[in-house]
């Protein structure tokens, strides 16, 4: 079992400065009551925006994991399956109202300035550049100019038919699943000519979808996680999966992991460094129903349906956070030690200074097998 030293060695320090320190930084949540379901959440900086279905839109700081609180949101009148965020607007799927466009500038006043409601049930949308991409159940995929969020013009699309779920947009290229016939690849260079190029019917039924390098991470139910190799668009490979113990609901891809959304067994998480040979590494199983998955800068975040959001910066076996307190702007580092036995060898993970207090810090050297116990210090200067 991984076992931590939370202590700190000071020298020279300078008289107004205080020592430095470090804690673990612990898992998270904020619970969503009888207020929705969360079904989908995307981070940037301290907010995480929530799709909540019949909820609407939550707005929660996620700056402390530890104390994550709401802000605000928006309510879309029709249930929210997913949520976008470019700049200062979330770009939020509501069902039968269809593309919603908030304002969340200001978190605690969130106001609806734009939307578009679509021919069929909008279930996810992906920003790029000015253009949001909206999975539109049997609809297919939609295609809206939001250079004005205020106005969004749909100038394009493709009718993939069946039931479009969830829509990931890398490049020139927009990843499309469908429950019922997989992975759809469609080439939107041209927003008004959209062109489908390529794809994979996977043996599961198609919901979530990542997209990392040359490979999408298909979250595909009963089947679990599939690889697909889509370097080539029109000729798409499985070259890989790991069949989770739930149903795979969401994806998301960070380095050499996969993080499941795997429902009723919470997240799964999967080391695809070799994508023909994928290995389960970890988990963490959630009070709720696991539907969507984010990770922005070492966080793992977890949309559990009923239960709400879940934030995960330490994870036993894969990752283990830990939060510096220290002066800023005076350098300090951070080191680690597999025992404490003399004489102790200290080994250096960092050196540096930041404007900004407190520093967190992601080791992704935990795995238990191979060190038992990992213990850690701080030094400033």
């Amino acid at each position: 079992m991984l076992a931590v030293l939370a202590g700190c060695l000071a020298a020279g320090l300078a008289a107004h400065a205080a020592a430095p320190s470090l804690q673990p930084l612990r898992q998270g949540k904020w619970i969503v009551g009888t207020g929705g379901n969360a079904y989908d959440v995307k981070v940037v900086g301290n907010y995480a925006d929530v799709a909540l279905g019949w909820g609407g839109l939550a707005v929660i700081d996620v700056s402390n994991p530890t104390k994550c609180v709401r802000m605000g949101g928006y309510d879309t009148s029709r249930p929210a399956y997913g949520v976008a965020v470019s700049g200062n607007y979330a770009y939020v799927a509501a069902e039968w109202v269809g593309l919603q466009v908030v304002d969340a500038s200001d978190p605690t006043n969130c106001v609806r300035v734009g939307g578009y409601a679509i021919n069929g049930p909008a279930y996810d949308v992906a920003v790029s550049g000015n253009y949001a991409y909206v999975a539109g159940g049997f609809a297919g995929l939609h295609v809206f100019d939001v250079s004005n969020p205020a106005n969004p013009i749909l100038v394009g699309g493709y009718p993939i038919g069946n039931n479009t779920f969830r829509v990931a947009v890398s490049g020139a290229y927009a990843y499309v699943t469908d429950f019922y016939t997989g992975l759809h690849i469609i080439d939107v260079s041209d927003p008004a000519n959209c062109v489908r190029v390529g794809g994979y019917n996977t043996s599961g039924s198609a919901y979530g979808v990542a997209v990392s390098g040359n490979y999408a991470y298909v979250a595909d139910g009963r089947a679990g996680l599939q690889v697909i190799d889509v370097s080539d668009p029109a000729n798409c490979v499985r070259v890989g999966g790991y069949v989770t113990s739930a149903f795979a609901w969401g994806v998301a891809v960070s380095g050499n992991y996969a993080c499941v959304a795997d429902q009723t067994a919470g997240l799964q998480v999967i080391d695809v460094s070799n994508p023909t040979n994928c290995v389960r590494v970890g988990g963490s199983a959630t009070s709720g129903e696991a539907f969507g998955v984010a990770v922005v800068a070492g966080r793992i975040y977890v949309a559990d349906g009923e239960a709400g959001l879940l934030v995960l910066p330490t994870l036993p076996n894969v990752q283990f956070t830990l939060r510096v307190d220290a002066t800023t702007n005076e350098t300090f580092t951070l080191q680690a030690a597999t025992n404490l036995t003399p004489p102790i060898t200290w080994t250096n993970l960092l050196t540096t200074n930041v404007p900004a207090m407190p520093f967190d810090y992601v080791d992704y050297d935990v795995k238990i097998a191979e060190k038992p116990q990992k213990f850690y210090r701080v030094r400033q200067p």
